[in-house]
């Protein structure tokens, strides 16, 4: 049996038996996205007697003792990548930001209301107006006015 990304928690879920004896995956890295996510799953899978193996890779099978040492360092090197990944894009998101800012240019969607349409709501909300009508007045919903 092939199983996607998102229904390999699924087989670890109490809700259905396992009719087989492995479950083949096409990439490791769709089944974890840490080392401890990685071994929760396959500890769960495996108390229910199942196995798994990854299609693109044969050596890694957890039916083995080898296939799960493997599976373990790869599941650390995997997570060492996206950890490397995540910071490289933060620190570019950093200088962006920060070239952005020296510019005046601002990040996100643009604003619904101007800094004027947003003093008047303010002093509107301040009176005890209702959101619902301070919103309908300047075409924004309650929830835009109640976030002010």
């Amino acid at each position: 049996m092939v199983c996607a990304e998102l229904q390999i928690c699924r087989l670890a879920g109490p809700q259905k038996a396992f009719e087989m004896f492995a479950a083949a995956l096409t990439k490791l890295d769709r089944l974890a996205r840490s080392t401890r996510d990685l071994l929760n799953t396959l500890a769960a899978v495996t108390d229910k007697g199942a196995g798994f193996r990854v299609l693109d890779n044969p050596a890694m099978d957890t039916t083995s003792a080898h296939g799960r040492l493997l599976l373990n360092i790869l599941g650390s090197i995997a997570e060492f990548e996206r950890e490397l990944i995540k910071s490289r894009t933060g620190e570019g998101r950093a200088r962006a930001k920060a070239r952005a800012k020296a510019r005046g240019v601002r990040f996100g969607r643009k604003p619904k209301l101007s800094a004027h349409q947003v003093q008047e709501a303010l002093a509107r909300r301040q009176a005890g107006e209702a959101l619902t009508e301070i919103g309908r007045s300047y075409n924004v919903s309650h929830s835009t006015i109640s976030r002010l």
